[in-house]
């Protein structure tokens, strides 16, 4: 796809400007939402070392265009994955440790009304991200039936589950995993890996206050001026 070439220019030129590439991003992961663009796999996008504010107590939106917030499950690598036919347990097997996050998306396509073109050249429409700091073994989360919950100044504005990252946020991080593999960017010891929303994605202004609970960890609380 010719997004892709697109986004490989940036990330060159991102790498060029002195950025490092500490993850990758893993984006259209609800069924519902590749039906919507036509598409039956998820796309991915690279995570930078600028784009973490997980120690910023206000998040700035001064850079942002139409800012959007979703929670997910982070996986943190402890070893590569260099197995173009890897299993979800050599997968499972490679993650340190799982923390919640929260990505910021962005877009500038008016109203959000993009296609699968827009968001793959555009990082897979990757902004920000805050990662939390409980970090969890993967037998001591729930990565099916956990709940996630995102409160906005106390009110509930996005609930969903785990298996609505395709079924299972491993699920999602095997993909990527064997993705990396044929696109010549494999995952490697130290990555940092956003599998996908674990619901519905909710606008963001200067203001905000959100409170993420992701079921199994400490609640993240984010301040957005």
């Amino acid at each position: 796809m010719s997004a892709y070439a697109v986004q490989e220019i940036n990330t060159k030129q991102r790498l060029a400007a002195g950025e490092r590439i500490v993850g990758r991003k893993i984006g259209l992961t609800s069924p519902a939402v590749q039906a919507q663009l036509g598409v039956n796999e998820p796309d991915y996008g690279m995570l930078f070392d600028s784009d973490d504010v997980s120690d910023d107590k206000v998040i700035s939106t001064a850079s942002l265009m139409q800012p959007k917030v979703e929670a997910e499950i982070a996986f943190v690598l402890a070893r590569p994955i260099s197995n173009p036919d890897a299993t979800i347990e050599e997968v499972g097997a490679a993650v340190g440790y799982a923390v919640a996050a929260a990505e910021i998306v962005d877009s500038a396509i008016a109203d959000w009304r993009i296609k699968l073109a827009d968001t793959v050249a555009d990082n897979a429409s990757g902004a920000k991200f805050v990662l939390g700091k409980d970090r969890k073994k993967l037998s001591e989360i729930d990565l099916h039936l956990g709940g996630m919950e995102m409160r906005l100044r106390g009110r509930q504005v996005s609930v969903g589950v785990a298996a609505a990252c395709l079924g299972n946020p491993l699920n999602a991080a095997l993909w990527l995993a064997r993705k990396m593999i044929e696109v010549g960017r494999p995952l490697d010891a130290g990555d940092i890996v956003l599998s996908g929303a674990l619901g519905p994605m909710v606008n963001v202004s200067a203001g905000d206050e959100f409170d993420v609970h992701v079921q199994g960890f400490k609640p993240l609380h984010l301040l957005f001026g």
